[in-house]
């Protein structure tokens, strides 16, 4: 094979290449994220901002220069007989089913592991073209198919012990006193000391392979961990303390964010204005002051039961996806007609929520307003959209089309998603959950609120520099021999711009449709709120360390989702953890092994195979 031979085999790749990393953005990142935004710590918008600043930083600055052509030695480098197309058309085949998958995935709001799946579609590639006996199925040191299946179990229940344990010593030390917020202000500083050494060994041990810190001395990784960590806790001590101090023990409302500068001085600074409650957020999974979503005894009228089918659809503006909202209290009718009125389907219940927040998007100003009005007084024609004037009009709709799929995920309420519809069994559920969770002052929760925003940016960023190199992997080796000609052996070179490509698709999958996860993630497993989302996130950062030190395959977002489940049952019953979506969750990680695995063995088998002319 001489360079730039199959040529469309590089392009083939490359586009599920780019399809991989943005349903990595859109999946595995949307749930790493969602625990965040769930707790209201932060909000939808700013975890995208977030995750896009330090996925890229962590990629380009310390992400791996080099990945591994076959990714955890599943399969021998003697597989593709030094030969680059077939070794090209491998690892195509590989990022073609894994990407395919995992997008079907995120299109019906069912997470799995990214990196899984592509482990998953190598092995099967691995079948097709050496057959089943040279793939490794066992446990391989920590890096066949048997540690894999293993870690599918071990990670999320270790990660569920880790959380556990760090919320209860949150909850013991602050939680159960009978004035706490004393407590959480000025214990702050050592739950800031445990959060900075995790960041510390994460960036460390899995967040930096360009620059080899994990192979440093253990005296040298004590040293720079516990400093790190020390650090963060002594500045927290100074600046972070008195600022709290003053919102939420004074209750000074004249206190604003930038006064956190003045550091001790803020105790000494005189009471502006006093009010009767902190000036701090609402953390409330359900605000109050938010609308009634729907009386469980919703009905319609007869005349809205007869023709109306097609306003019920909620998907003629831009067919955007279903969203949950809160709904509008119903127009007053006479007893008799209401007794008399069928009540409201599952279907419509859904539709008139589409409806309700087509509603409250047609009234903002701004792009997003713009399309969705366009798209109002635009709509299709009848007939089937092959007709002439429905061509024409599809043209005309598309600018206001492209606008709503990548404005629509900025405006959806993912609190409202995560709740469910009132009237529905999956609204009463999650209410069953949520009244088994105890509830804790919001001044409270504002102390680790800024904790959990410490520990969801070092995870961003040690994803973006350890996760990306492997996804980025299948891709290098495609371009490697499509650009010299030759296999690639036991590692390919990442070119930096790789690495910032990838990066930014991952961030636009976020960006663009990470919603459709969150929306199933966070609130509608457990209640959350910012103490135990930090929890959450520290026990799974301590859970994926663990691992790495004996190099165990874990998925960061498996172990997010095990502690999630730990910190809920905190709240000391089963009730208060929604294990039914649980279940579903463990579903799609088991059947993600067999399914990509089968989809890449087929296509290679497929390909390899298939009759020519010689």
């Amino acid at each position: 094979m001489t360079p730039h031979d199959y040529s469309y085999i590089f392009a083939i790749g490359t586009f599920f290449a780019l399809l991989d990393a943005y349903n990595n953005g859109a999946n595995d990142v949307a749930n790493s994220w969602a625990t965040s935004v769930s707790s209201r710590s932060i909000s939808y918008r700013q975890a995208m901002i977030l995750g896009t600043i330090f996925e890229t930083l962590g990629a380009i600055t310390v992400g791996a220069r080099t990945a591994e052509t076959i990714k955890n030695g599943i399969i021998p480098l003697t597989a593709f007989h030094d030969n680059a197309g077939v070794q090209m058309l491998a690892f195509t085949c590989a990022l073609a089913a894994a990407s395919s998958w995992v997008m079907w995935c995120t299109r019906h709001s069912a997470h799995v592991s990214s990196t899984y799946s592509l482990v998953s579609a190598v092995a099967g590639v691995g079948v097709a073209t050496v057959g089943a006996a040279n793939v490794q199925w066992g446990w391989n040191g920590g890096k066949g198919l048997g540690a894999i299946f293993a870690g599918l179990f071990m990670a999320p229940a270790i990660a569920g012990g880790f959380g556990a344990t760090i919320f209860m010593l949150i909850k013991l030390t602050v939680h159960m006193r009978k004035n706490p917020v004393p407590w959480a202000v000025w214990t702050s500083p050592f739950f800031f000391l445990i959060a900075g050494t995790i960041c510390t060994l994460s960036i460390v041990y899995k967040g930096s392979p360009n620059l080899g810190l994990n192979k440093k001395s253990p005296e040298y990784v004590v040293a720079v961990t516990l400093g790190t960590g020390a650090g963060v806790c002594l500045l927290s001590a100074i600046f972070f303390v008195p600022f709290v101090h003053a919102k939420t023990i004074k209750k000074d409302v004249g206190v604003k964010w930038w006064m956190f500068v003045y550091g001790p001085l803020l105790f000494k600074r005189p009471v502006v204005a006093v009010a009767d409650r902190a000036n701090v957020p609402n953390y409330a999974v359900v605000q109050e002051d938010e609308p009634e979503q729907l009386p469980t005894t919703t009905t319609r009228s007869p005349a809205e039961s007869v023709g109306d089918d097609e306003n019920l659809k909620g998907g003629e503006i831009g067919d955007a996806p279903h969203a949950p909202h809160a709904l509008p209290a119903s127009h007053e009718k006479s007893l008799v007609a209401a007794e008399a009125a069928p009540p409201l389907t599952y279907k419509e219940l859904n539709a008139l929520s589409d409806r309700r927040l087509h509603e409250k998007l047609l009234k903002k100003r701004g792009p997003i307003g713009w399309a969705m009005r366009w798209l109002r007084d635009n709509p299709m024609g009848p007939g089937q959209i092959y007709e002439l004037q429905n061509l024409k009009m599809l043209v005309k709709r598309f600018p206001a089309q492209v606008t709503v799929a990548l404005l629509y995920g900025a405006h959806y309420d993912i609190h409202a998603a995560q709740t469910g519809i009132s009237g529905t069994p999956d609204g009463a559920r999650m209410a069953r959950v949520y009244a088994h969770a105890e509830k804790y002052p919001n001044e409270v929760e504002h102390t680790y609120s800024f904790v959990q925003v410490l520990t969801a940016c070092t995870a961003s960023f040690a994803h973006g520099a350890n996760d990306i190199g492997n996804s980025v992997g299948p891709w290098a080796v495609i371009y490697s021999a499509w650009s010299t000609g030759k296999a690639t052996t036991a590692s390919a070179s990442v070119p930096v711009w790789q690495l910032a490509v990838l990066a930014l698709t991952i961030s636009f999958g976020l960006l663009t449709y990470g919603y459709n996860i969150m929306k199933v993630m966070g609130n509608k497993i457990t209640y959350h709120s910012p103490s135990r989302g930090s929890s959450m996130e520290m026990g799974a950062a301590i859970t994926v360390l663990v691992f790495s030190q004996y190099s165990l395959p874990v998925s960061t977002s498996m172990c997010i989702t095990g502690a999630t489940v730990g910190v809920g049952l905190c709240n000391g019953t089963l009730k208060a953890v929604n294990f039914q979506r649980v279940g579903l969750l463990a579903l799609s990680w088991i059947l993600t092994i067999p399914i990509a695995g089968t989809l890449a063995g087929v296509l290679m088998g497929l390909f390899l195979n298939a009759p020519h002319f010689a």
